[in-house]
Order: structure tokens, then sequence, then C-alpha cells
């Protein structure tokens, strides 16, 4: 169905992570008839971090509990339930505090989780029993634990935590931030604790140099996997990570593993002789989507499955020879097996309708994974060995079963240089009738190394469905770039910064229009980060093609965003390939400040104020240009204190749902780019 030059599975699956973007909706008073509100939105509850006990009886997850936008802007709890399998029952077991690192505790019948109680110090570990009662509290350190791991014996454990940053000596009382300099590096710690809590020793700092991320201990205790950069930067977090295998005995580097890139996970053969690495192909793979083998002693990782058209999304060695994945194939899912050879990839599980984003499997084939669906969120599911069919475990959101859906389906089309087939999914209307001519609003994913799977496709930054509720189609490209559909396809767009990645999108545009389906007078646009950088640059050199766009922490000149970025190695080493210095003229032409004298679509710009990765000054930089160079283009540019690379805190995100939907009814719903500019005050109804 798909072809990549070759030919690409036709089924997909995408990692709701970290792609960031924006949408639509308001203008005047809001009547969203029976469809999905912001109000919606903003209560929706995820389930996460799934995790099967060994003998497949229970299932402990996490679920994302948003804030109340109208009492407190603060981020989502994650709280933590527990299933029986065999009932299919869910319990609430720890909701007093946000918690994260669930796992089953070695030779107990336990879970642990990292949390911070009102009455604690530091984030610590806790523990519950499996048949229910009071968390508590087994192991703490002098520092916030970032990360743990238990030994195979449940009494040993492997943890990180930050080392205090240095105070300053000067007698002022005002303290300067010295940029980039006197940052907190991330240590690993051995140490032990019994079962009432009680620590036999101090901590032992493993002899590791740089910023410690991931840590697993091998099956027989004897040795620890750990990854670290030279320093706590992002950008070596992202592209500088080196693996190396430490001894528990004298906590010292005992064999380097000469891996380059992205990395995303360690994991033991069950023998002890073998680590797979799910990581970047090479320095220039845009993700961490590879299986990678390497000898426990020390080597060069050997790229397994090469030519698989698919990203692996997570890892778990499960049998002497058997390797355990959960993959994306385009806009769908799998489930699966492959040896370490890279030989007999197996599918337990295959979904079109799926976005996955987690799984476990149990000693006994049993498997726990998260995924949402066009029709609902994320929620729990269980496939039991030997089945076919997945069952669906939980329904978090039950008030949406009384919410009118608008019909979500999988496109594809070919783009204007016929090099590969691209896929989206396009949501229509509540009640829209074949042949009506409609508003659609193109989502742009960021990254660009993501993409988005035929799952659930709204949230506070993404339309979807509220769109569809106000007369809206939205569509969703994967562009050339975009993972899950192999190597090729995720390098495509490199050293062409804007380029047929930018055009795909407008092809996909161009294919809605000519099926019948969009207004070519009413195309809209949003997205976050690289999807802001697309939103921007649709304003721009596209901008006769755009009714309206609203761009959320992108990029506006690749000049100063250099510059300014906290991740420029990254930036180099996937996706524009050569160093700004050699090129100045290309990377100011492949800016959305180089194109403004092109601009006539009504521009709505979105920032946080504490952005690192997009700094702020590229929203301003595109703004002053628009307003001094085109002042009777419709603008605005709204920043978020206290938010970053998007928002994260509840009355912050539905602020912002407002702000994008109302502008795109003022804009796009008449395709008027003369409409009076709505209120710089947000119109949010009474709760």
């Amino acid at each position: 169905m798909m072809n990549i030059k070759h030919h690409y599975a036709a089924r997909q699956n995408a990692k709701w992570m970290l792609n960031l973007f924006v949408l639509l909706f308001v203008a005047v008073p809001l009547a969203w008839a029976q469809g999905l509100t912001p109000e919606h939105v903003a209560k929706i509850k995820n389930a996460s971090s799934a995790v099967i006990s060994p003998d497949g009886n229970h299932v402990a997850y996490s679920v994302s509990v948003p804030a109340d936008p109208y009492k407190e802007n603060k981020s989502a709890s994650s709280h933590l339930y527990v299933l029986d399998v065999k009932s299919g029952e869910s319990r609430p077991y720890y909701t007093v505090g946000s918690i994260s690192n669930l796992d089953f505790r070695p030779t107990s019948n336990s879970i642990t989780f990292l949390t911070k109680r009102s009455d604690d110090k530091t984030r610590a570990i806790y523990e519950l029993p499996l048949d229910g009662g009071e968390a508590v509290k087994v192991y703490e350190y002098k520092r916030n634990i970032s990360s743990y791991d238990w030994n195979s014996d449940g009494h040993h454990l492997v943890f990180t935590s930050y080392e205090d940053t240095e105070e300053s000596s000067s007698p002022l009382e005002y303290k300067a931030n010295v940029y980039e300099e006197n940052r907190s590096f991330r240590r690993a710690y051995i140490s032990s604790t019994n079962h009432m809590g009680d620590m036999d020793h101090e901590p032992h700092e493993l002899q590791i140099d740089g910023s410690v991320y991931m840590h697993n201990w091998s099956p027989d205790g004897k040795f620890i996997a750990v990854s670290a950069a030279s320093t706590p930067e992002v950008d070596d977090y992202y592209m500088n990570q080196s693996v190396s295998v430490v001894a528990y005995e004298t906590k010292e580097v005992v064999a380097e593993i000469g891996n380059e890139g992205k990395i995303g996970q360690i994991v033991w053969s069950p023998d002890g002789k073998q680590i797979a690495l799910r990581a970047a192909a090479d320095l220039n793979d845009p993700t961490d989507g590879r299986i990678l083998i390497v000898s426990a002693e020390g080597g060069t990782p050997e790229l397994i499955d090469a030519d698989f058209e698919g990203k692996y999304e997570e890892i778990a060695w499960t049998g002497k020879n058997e390797i355990s994945f959960l993959a994306s194939l385009g806009t769908s899912g799998a489930i699966g097996t492959i040896k370490p050879n890279g030989k007999d990839r197996k599918f337990a599980l295959e979904v079109d309708a799926h976005s996955i984003t987690s799984f476990s499997k149990s000693d006994k084939g049993h498997i726990a994974f998260t995924a949402s669906t066009p029709s609902h969120p994320t929620d729990l599911f269980v496939l039991k060995n030997g089945k076919k069919n997945p069952e669906r475990m939980t329904n978090l959101n039950p008030w949406l079963e009384d919410v009118t859906l608008g019909k979500q389906e999988v496109i594809e089309y070919m783009p204007r240089d016929n090099a590969y087939t691209l896929q989206g999914m396009f949501i229509y209307p509540v009640d829209y009738n074949e042949g009506d001519r409609i508003p659609v609003i193109t989502v742009v994913h960021g990254g660009p190394e993501a993409h988005y799977s035929n799952g659930w496709l709204t949230a506070y930054s993404m339309p979807g469905q509220m769109a569809a509720a106000n007369g809206y189609g939205v569509f969703y490209p994967n562009y050339r770039g975009s993972t899950g559909l192999g190597i090729e396809f995720a390098y495509s767009s490199q050293e062409d910064l804007a380029g047929a990645e930018f055009d795909d999108v407008v092809d996909g545009v161009d294919h809605l229009i000519e099926e019948g389906i969009a207004d070519k007078d009413r195309i809209g646009v949003t997205g976050g980060s690289y999807g802001g950088y697309a939103s921007a640059w649709m304003a721009t050199k596209y901008s006769e093609r755009f009714a309206a766009s609203v761009m959320f922490v992108g990029i506006s000149d690749n000049i100063s965003k250099w510059g300014t970025s906290d991740i420029p190695e990254e930036l180099y080493h996937v996706h524009a390939r050569k160093r700004l210095w050699n090129d100045y003229q290309w990377f100011l032409e492949r800016s959305p400040i180089f194109h403004v004298d092109n601009s006539q679509t009504p521009l709505l710009i979105m920032h946080g104020e504490n952005d690192t990765r997009v700094h702020p000054a590229q929203s301003l930089e595109l703004f002053r240009h628009i307003k001094v160079r085109k002042p009777e283009v419709p603008l605005r540019l709204v920043f978020y204190p206290g938010e970053g690379h998007g928002n994260r805190n509840a009355s912050a995100r539905l602020d912002y749902n407002y702000r994008m939907m109302r502008w795109f009814d003022t804009y796009l719903k008449t395709g008027d780019a003369s409409a009076e500019k709505p209120s710089w005050d947000v119109e949010i109804p009474e709760n």
C-alpha cells in the first residue's frame, strides 16, 4: 500500500511524544454543538507506563490527571493504578501525589515508584504491596532521585541524582545567572536496602566521567550498563551519550561500547553476554529507532534489521534468542519479536487504528500496552498469550461516549516530485456531507523526526475533534523526514531545510482540494517547534495559499536560531548537515523572515518565555519583521510566562487553546483577512 521508493508497510503508528502543535477555532461566543470542546480537552485523562508483573497477573500503570485550569495553573499529576488481569478490575493505589519510574521489585510481591510527599525533603523510592496498603518509603537520598533500577536480588539498586550546584561566594544579595556554567552533573550510585527501608551503607558512586542518564543491571547482578554524556548540556544528551559497562564490586568501567548518535535504551541478554541498544544507526540518524547488538565485553555495536521500513519505539530482551519490540509502521503500530541476528521478525499484533505508546511483556507471554484510537485517548490494553485480539481494560474518559466525533481516516497522496507515496490522517467535520468544500486546518508535526499515528489526535495544541465539531476538516501530514518509515525516509529531508519537506505539506493540501474536500480559499496551518517553523513558512513563503496561521514555539530565522538554541550540534548532524558559517545565505533563504514581503496571511504567534530549545526571540523576530514591513497583515504575539518549549500547565494550555481556535474562527472560516482582529484578551467562559 505504501511505497518509499521500494515498499512501505501501509500501516503506521506514532509516539504521541515529542510533537508540539497548535490549533483553532472560536471567534464569537462559541457553539460546539454536541462535539468536543476546549473544556473537554482540558479534563482528558491518559494511561501510560504500563508494566506487567513477571507472572502476568497484574499490570501497574499510571494515569495522567490534568489540573483544573480554573483553579490552578500547574501540570498534570501521574497517579498509580493496578489491574488484576484475571478479574479485569483496576484499583487506584497511589493518588495523593505524582509518581514516576514504576517497577515491580524483584523477590517481592510489591510495586515501587518515585514520588515526593509533602513532608519529604527529596524525591524518594516508595513501595506498595500488591495486595494493597500504605505506601512506604524504602529509599531516600540527600538529593532528589532521578531514576533507579533494581538488582535481580531485590536488595541492591543503582540510581541517579543531580549534584548540587556550587554556591556563589559573592557577598552581594544579587546573584547573576552565568549562562551554561555551573550546571549540575547527573551522577550514578549503588546502594542497598532491606525490606524495612533501612540502608545497609552509604551509596557508592560509579566511576563514570560525565553526566549519567541510563543504567541497567546485568541479569546476574555483577555488572551495570550505563550511558553518559561528557557534559550536562542538552546537545550532548542528544548526540554524545556513550555506553560503558561497570563492575559492581569495583564500581569501575570494565568495557567500553563504541556507539554514536542518539540512544534510547540499553537492554541485557538473559545470559549477560550481549547488550542490545535501541539507538541511531549512525551519527546522522535523526532517531533512536534502530536495534544494535554488541558484546558485553565491549566493541562496536552491529546494526540489525537495517532494511526495516518502520521505527523501533521500545525493546525488551525476553528470551535467549528473542527480542520483543514495539514498532511504528507509518501511521500504524505493531508489537512483535525478532532474533538478535536480525532474522525472523514476527508481529504478535498489528493495528491500523491504534497509536501504541508503551508495552510490557510477562514471563508467560502476556502483553500489556497503552494506546489511543481515533475514538478515545490513551487507555490500557492486554493481549494474552495465544490470543489475536487485545482487550481494552480501561475507559478513562467515559463521558466521551456522549460526544459526537468526526470521521478519521488515513489518506495517501503523491508529492510533486513523485519521490514517495505519502500518508497522513484526515478528520472530517461532524455531520460532513460528501461534496461539501470545507475549511481545512493543516497540523504540521515537530521534529521533523516524529510522525502522526492513526490514534487520538486532539490536544490543547492540536485541533482535531474540536475543529471537527465546528465545521473544519483537520489534516495531519507525515511529510518526508517523518519517522516510522525506515532509515531512508527519515534521512530524506536532510540538507534541505523547509524545502521538499514543506512542499509535501502543500501537496497534501492540494490533494484534498483536488478530491473536492478542501476549499482552496480557506486553508489554515498550525504546529509547534518544527511545525511552528512550517506555520511561519506557510505564512510567508507560501502565504498566498494559506488564509490563517498559528505558529507555536517556532523558528523564523535559522541564523539567529543556531546561535540561541540549546541543540546546535543536533541541528547540524541530523538536519542541516552543513555548518552555518559555511553558507549564511542558504540558512537565511530557508528562514521565514527572508520571505516576509510575501506575507498576507493573518498570523498568531505563541511562545513560552522560558523556551531554551527555540528561543522566544525567534517569535519576536518574525513579529517585528511583519509589523514593520507588512503592517496591514493581521498579527499578534503572545508570550506565556513560566512556560518553555510547549505549555505544561493547565491554565496556560486552556488559554492557548481558546486563542488558537478564536484566530481560526475569525480568519479561516470566512477566508477574510480584512476581518477585525479579535480582542487581545482571551474570551473564556466562566466555569
